[in-house]
């Protein structure tokens, strides 16, 4: 099983000075994951979502990365692919050029976005990209692979030319899709590649998105194969807090995810745009009863009691990796038994603070990574 991080750039101040600030610390996180035994760095692609994501150039992020490090992976996670925001030809060339650069350790994934907001960035109406997106899909793992590509499409047309350079992997890096819907873990198994499910549904949520995949993928056919690669491999997100602290642990990490679910919504659903200042100390309650550790949390304006020791967990999921070293452990033993091939650790949420996250990496790699490596 591989472990890794994932990061959106998600920031609560959005200014110059912000913007600097969330970089070089993201940069710090992934030399000490280095360092610490961590397998990827994958970035997300978002382009005008103020607060909740400002990696809008993963590509550029990820080869500063990749020229910081000389063992760990790096990937995209995923580049969106409508033509005008991403063309397929200059996708087969960056790609093929950070997979030289970084001597065979890029992983690449593919997607469309996830809201009109972005599309329309672009031109594009969200609801009609997908055959666009299937079409360069196909399209830039042949780039990759010929001397030459000449391609006359519904959508993309490109006269007979030679692409260069070729990437360092043969035949090509690695393919993912993003896979935040069911079906597209359909797509993702029946097209061969590797599925990032970018979720927060938890360990019985991730099991039944395996179980789809799996079978996905056995039953694949041949002429569906996306590139010349099939990858069976299935990535789960784990919101991660490590402290030494639990309680402590856990304030953080459901206000982070409170700030990266209210920022979301206010993007994917126009819901209001969250203010955590105004979040009160009893909004994040953390008390005991019974013996039990429970959260309360007013989350969109409803009271969410969350019991860390129930497994019947709601789609919001706070029983994440929040705690001690021993919690972190459990819950990613919960997702390895649900399929988990990777695990993508995300504690790069707005609110959450660098000291907080850098002794999170610290204590997954120092503690969780050997636990099962071991």
């Amino acid at each position: 099983m591989k472990f890794s991080l994932i990061y959106e750039a998600q920031t609560v101040d959005a200014s110059r000075a912000g913007d600097r600030r969330v970089f070089d610390d993201m940069v710090e996180q992934c030399v000490l994951a280095e360092e610490l035994g961590f397998d990827v760095i994958w970035a997300v692609e978002h382009t005008a979502l103020t607060n909740y994501a400002h990696m809008s150039a993963p590509e550029t992020f990820l080869s500063f990365i990749a020229g910081r490090t000389r063992r760990i992976h790096v990937g995209h996670g995923v580049v969106c692919l409508p033509p005008s925001m991403n063309h397929p030809v200059k996708v087969a060339e960056r790609i093929a050029t950070l997979d030289l650069l970084s001597q065979g350790r890029l992983h690449f994934g593919v997607g469309k976005g996830g809201t009109q907001q972005e599309a329309g960035t672009f031109g594009y109406d969200l609801d009609t990209l997908q055959p666009q997106i299937d079409e360069a899909m196909y399209l830039i793992p042949k780039i990759m692979v010929s001397d030459e590509i000449e391609h006359h499409g519904q959508y993309i047309d490109i006269p007979r030319r030679p692409i260069h350079p070729k990437p360092y992997q043969d035949p090509h890096p690695p393919m993912y899709l993003a896979c935040t819907r069911t079906e597209s873990l359909a797509t993702a198994g029946g097209r061969g590649l590797g599925a990032l499910v970018l979720g927060f549904g938890g360990p019985e949520e991730v099991a039944k998105k395996n179980a789809l995949y799996r079978r996905s993928f056995a039953e694949r056919k041949p002429e569906e194969q996306v590139g010349y690669r099939p990858i069976e491999h299935l990535a789960a997100l784990c919101p991660a807090i490590v402290l030494e602290d639990g309680q402590q642990a856990r304030k953080i990490g459901i206000r982070g995810q409170r700030y990266f679910m209210e920022s979301l919504a206010y993007w994917y659903t126009g819901g209001p745009k969250p203010d955590h200042a105004a979040w009160a100390d009893e909004d994040m309650m953390v008390t005991s009863t019974t013996g039990e550790q429970i959260i309360r949390s007013r989350w969109a304006s409803e009271e969410v009691v969350v019991d860390f020791s129930d497994s019947s967990l709601a789609l919001m999921n706070p029983n994440h990796a929040y705690g001690t070293v021993s919690d972190a452990i459990g819950y990613v033993e919960r997702l390895r038994a649900a399929g988990a091939d990777e695990i993508l650790f995300i504690c790069q949420m707005g609110t959450v603070p660098q000291w907080a996250q850098l002794e999170t990496i610290r204590n997954i790699g120092k503690h969780v990574i050997p636990y099962f490596r071991n």
